[in-house]
């Protein structure tokens, strides 16, 4: 495999972008950082994990983030069993639609999910503060961080 950990993000306004490079941050060199709309099922085959980060947009994850799985979903499935994910959602209230969504995805590839999903709620609620850029806490980056450092750590040491 070519790569511990494939960590796929896609952002709009800023907010995924930099939860998605924290944890590629954290994974200390052993993690390819790739927006979705290049993912391709090559390199989704050569991981041995995953970190899916996106935002969630209008309840579901982003469009480009669902475009990745379509494109990719029958290239792998049945070749990615048992693989190690793990999600970072940025919401603007409450993150669990595309939550849901990313995780009936990940039951029918028969991935294992290994860490509790992050989801990050910067109360964006009206037009403006939505499609404005957004700014991640510190606290919720080092989360992010931590994520990617864990990831790394457990599929290198063959625990996932």
């Amino acid at each position: 495999m070519d790569t511990p950990l494939l960590i796929a993000w896609h952002s709009r306004t800023g907010a995924s972008e930099a939860m998605a490079r924290a944890a590629h941050e954290g994974a200390a060199g052993r993690a390819r950082l790739l927006r979705c709309d290049v993912v391709e099922p090559g390199d989704l085959l050569g991981a041995q994990g995953y970190l899916f980060v996106c935002p969630e947009n209008l309840a579901t994850m982003s469009g480009l983030m669902k475009e990745m799985f379509d494109r990719s979903y029958y290239p792998v499935l049945g070749r990615i069993e048992g693989r190690a994910y793990a999600t970072l959602i940025a919401a603007g209230s409450d993150g669990e639609g595309a939550q849901r969504q990313i995780d009936r995805i990940a039951t029918g590839w028969r991935l294992r999910r290994v860490a509790e999903p992050v989801i990050v709620n910067l109360s964006a609620q009206t037009p403006e503060a939505i499609l404005a850029p957004k700014s991640v806490p510190g606290s919720a980056l080092q989360r992010c961080r931590d994520i990617g450092e864990a990831l790394a750590e457990g599929l290198v040491a063959g625990m996932f």
